[in-house]
């Protein structure tokens, strides 16, 4: 799971997903006009309507604009009020205008796909306000302490102008949850718990790290104290803010979308040749085709580890037996983070003597453990520079363990033994999602770097995965290919998971029958899945439809070029797009 630039993407860190929309039925196999020199001009003046495009977002969503490295509005902190909401609108509105003065067939392939990525995003932040109103339901939106920790943790700027824009930023707090407390209606519960919890794991930004912070800085005690007296105060903001939630004890609005809502936002999310329903048939199709793969590993596999004892009747249950046998090899809790560190040289060593892709050396990956204000979303993730700070650090974040039970953290162990934990690392590392991100960097569109498409990274990792066991990782071992199986259920689950859930209002207990039965996961990996179904929407869906996407892309260019296919070509070449909905990659690699 990426956590960078939203989610979430909605999850701070920042994965924020955005993804291209119809412009003429998006279509981008159009040939451009031959007066090479009109379309030198139109490009031009895109390029420059895209530059000022950028710099009036940035100024209207600054935190946005702080977490991908663009740092000249560091110090505004927008109060959540009507008329941030009535601003916001207008500054969509104009640009939407604005954009409509372009003929996206007078632009070469590049522009064209900018030119649908920005339309897209001023439509999806539009419907965002009007009509899905996530602001009224989840207070969790209102979490300041994740932009201050990354103004003070990374080095882009000397120590006291980060902690000058900070100290402004902090400023405004108080005014922020005031506004805030008025603007959250009819909270979901469970983002309302998430909420608390992250307020609570952000507060050390602010009670520690700040202060730490401004005291080891060269500037003046006396605004030093200052700075630590507005800490202060923002600190107790948080905690009314918490207070504030807690009171509210009547039941909210559900977690659920429902089917229109969720359709809307996987068409603007995922960017997709399918519709959210037709995704979710080819992934019930997908999971069918796994289970009869599984079974044929697993009697096959039967007895080497059971002998002569009888097999069950139940193929599922005769799956689940040889998965559990397998996935009593794991880890100690306390060498979680240490095995993922250990793995990473060899996935290096692997690509490159399989001359998979290029993979640059001069781009550290830092494992760490997951900061506090990320908690409650996923157990391990990427958080990646962003396009206008392409030098910090990538960091791989591990959910830590510790003060869990033996009992809870045995059944986590399970889930990522010492098969999946090497899967683990190559969806997010190596050379998943760092990989793809590293690239993604290099790519000259600034454009294409803020509107990451969710379903391109996440579709990559998987893709990755899949793409490492056909070239020999793991040995062709049928425990190993019985196990990414297992794995790759989770991704294909997790879109019937969500489709159901949000659309066709999925029981908890179907859920779990679906999750533990069906797809062999552990009970603390199904509660986690049902956890962040309940607090997220649609991101689940990214996994499975990039993942398609990119494979059936494959399927195509192999068929097209034939014995003249490279592999590492394919690879590099689509990385090279950045992160580009793969809809509008493929109509360009197919026509090329």
């Amino acid at each position: 799971m990426i956590k960078s630039i939203n989610t979430f993407l909605s999850l701070i860190t920042v994965t924020v997903i955005f993804t291209a929309s119809s412009c003429s039925q998006g279509n981008l196999s159009h040939t451009a006009s031959p007066n090479t020199s009109a379309n030198d001009s139109a490009r031009e003046v895109f390029l420059q309507f895209s530059d000022q495009f950028l710099d009036s977002l940035w100024f209207h969503y600054p935190e946005w604009a702080t977490s991908i490295g663009y740092h000249k509005y560091d110090s505004l902190l927008p109060i959540p009020d009507e008329a941030q909401i009535q601003t916001q609108l207008y500054f969509i509105r104009s640009w939407k205008s604005r954009l409509t003065t372009f003929n996206p067939n007078t632009l070469d392939d590049e522009n064209r796909i900018s030119y649908e990525m920005i339309k897209n995003m001023l439509e999806m932040k539009e419907w965002e306000l009007v009509s899905l109103k996530e602001y009224e339901w989840n207070p969790s939106l209102y979490n300041v302490s994740g932009t201050i920790s990354y103004m003070l943790s990374e080095p882009y700027a000397p120590l006291e102008e980060r902690l000058m824009n900070s100290y402004k930023r902090i400023k405004s707090i108080p005014e922020y949850y005031k506004a805030a407390k008025l603007r959250v209606k009819n909270p979901v519960e469970e983002l309302k718990i998430l909420a608390i919890d992250q307020c609570k794991g952000g507060l050390t930004v602010f009670s520690k790290d700040y202060i730490d912070s401004v005291k080891r800085s060269k500037l003046p005690q006396a605004d030093q104290t200052e700075m630590i007296h507005a800490a202060q105060t923002a600190i107790q903001s948080v905690n009314d803010y918490v207070s504030f939630l807690q009171k509210i004890r009547e039941d909210g609005r559900s977690f659920r979308l429902g089917k229109e809502l969720y359709e809307e936002k996987f068409r603007f999310y995922i960017e997709s040749e399918y519709t959210a329903g037709q995704m979710y048939a080819t992934a019930i199709e997908r999971k069918n085709y796994i289970h009869a793969e599984m079974v044929k590993l697993s009697r096959s596999l039967w007895p080497k580890y059971f002998g002569k004892a009888t097999p069950p009747d139940d193929s599922l249950a005769l799956v689940r037996m040889v998965i559990d046998t397998l996935s009593a090899a794991h880890v100690k809790p306390e060498a979680f983070q240490t095995a993922i560190e250990k793995q990473l040289p060899e996935l290096v060593q692997f690509v490159n003597e399989k001359n998979l892709l290029y993979l640059d050396p001069s781009k550290p990956l830092v494992v760490r453990k997951e900061p506090a204000y990320m908690a409650g979303l996923a157990g391990a993730s990427i958080s990646a520079p962003g396009p206008y700070d392409k030098d910090g650090n990538t960091y791989y974040n591990v959910g830590s363990l510790e003060g869990w039970s033996s009992e809870k953290a045995e059944s986590y162990l399970r889930e990522y033994n010492n098969y999946t934990l090497q899967i683990l690392n190559i969806h997010e590392a190596i050379p998943g999602h760092y990989t793809q991100l590293v690239y993604a960097n290099r790519n000259p569109s600034i454009v294409k770097s803020v509107f990451a498409n969710n379903a391109t990274i996440e579709g990559w990792a998987v893709y990755a995965e899949q793409m490492m066991l056909e070239n020999g990782y793991g040995n062709n071992t049928p425990e190993m290919w019985l196990m990414w199986y297992k794995w790759h259920l989770r991704t294909v689950c997790n879109m019937i998971l969500d489709y159901e859930v949000h659309a066709n209002n999925l029981s908890r207990e179907a859920a779990m029958d679906l999750l533990i039965r069906q797809a062999f996961q552990q009970q603390a990996e199904a509660d986690g899945k049902w956890r962040r179904v309940s607090i997220s929407s649609i991101q689940l869906t990214s996994y499975y439809s990039g993942y398609k996407a990119i494979y059936d892309l494959r399927t195509k260019i192999k068929e097209k070029e034939e014995k003249h296919f490279d592999l590492r070509v394919f690879h590099e070449k689509f990385l090279s797009f950045g992160n580009t909905p793969v809809k509008y990659i493929s109509s360009v690699m197919l026509q090329k």
